[in-house]
């Protein structure tokens, strides 16, 4: 079993900026691909962004592309997502999902059902 905690959410005005984390435990960190996910009121959980196993590939919803930043930490069990130039629809709660390392294409890891594990989400809320 892996336990996700999500921190860092909150209220912030548009342009701002927030650092999400997601800290790991119960499985090595380094077998464990992450993503970030949200979920807006009323829509599905979407994928946002992804890092590989070591760091070396990350991916992104086209969205968030060149405002968010993912990227771990497997020495603190730890995955971030920076997020900056905050927009009102970026507006959701905020997951973190592990999977386990294999089939890492940019198709995979942005696919909800292959990840096993989910943190209990953090608000984040972006005023206009």
């Amino acid at each position: 079993q892996v336990q996700l905690v999500e921190s860092g959410g909150g209220l912030v005005q548009s342009g701002g900026s927030l650092r999400l984390s997601c800290a790991a435990s119960g499985r090595p960190f380094s077998n464990l691909n992450m993503g970030w996910f949200r979920q807006a009121p009323g829509k599905a959980r979407e994928f946002v962004a992804a890092v590989s196993w070591n760091g070396d590939s990350t991916y992104y919803a086209d969205s968030v592309k060149g405002r968010f930043t993912i990227s771990r930490d497997n020495a603190k069990n730890t995955v971030y997502l920076q997020m900056s130039s905050l927009k009102p629809e970026d507006t959701a709660v905020y997951y973190c999902g592990a999977r386990l390392v294999g089939g890492s294409t940019a198709q995979a890891m942005a696919a909800i059902a292959l990840y096993r594990y989910w943190g209990q989400g953090t608000q984040v809320t972006v005023s206009s």
